[in-house]
């Protein structure tokens, strides 16, 4: 069974531990310092971010999400959990509050794109950089209330 929950300071630790593990076993295209970059901008604003966590039988977080209207800020799941449908629940929870969706991934990211593929969405566009300026490519991706829409 799995509940989703809004994040509470007392799980700043657990979100930091899962992006770091999703990120160590998903984003390998990262260079080292980009990487030790990126894991300061996080601890300084993600225990503190309002977050959707998904959460298992017996408490362990086995993952989040973060929304900004109808965008999807971030996706991180334990990498222990991928292909449980833990990140699936998190995007359905997210349609179900705000409709249509949009978000962003990494374009050296195969397995996220197929996994957002498989939940019904479309690429809309791609820019050559990411939020934060580095030269990492980024697929723009949106998808409707209802994927037959």
């Amino acid at each position: 069974m799995l509940e989703i929950i809004a994040s509470q300071s007392a799980h700043g630790d657990r979100v930091i531990e899962i992006w770091r593990a999703a990120v160590d076993a998903t984003h390998d295209f990262l260079v080292p310092e980009d990487r030790q970059a990126l894991d300061r901008e996080v601890c300084a604003f993600l225990p503190h971010a309002p977050l959707w966590l998904a959460r298992l039988d017996g408490g362990l977080i086995a993952g989040f999400m973060m929304v900004s209207g109808r965008h999807m800020d971030a996706l991180f799941i334990d990498p222990d959990r991928h292909g449980r449908g833990v990140g699936r629940s998190l995007v359905e929870h997210a349609i179900t509050h705000h409709g249509a969706l949009t978000t962003d991934v990494n374009a050296q990211n195969p397995g996220a794109i197929g996994f957002y593929k498989a939940l019904g969405f479309v690429e809309t566009g791609r820019s050559d950089l990411d939020d934060q300026g580095r030269a990492y490519p980024i697929i723009h991706l949106e998808r409707s209330a209802s994927p037959t829409d």
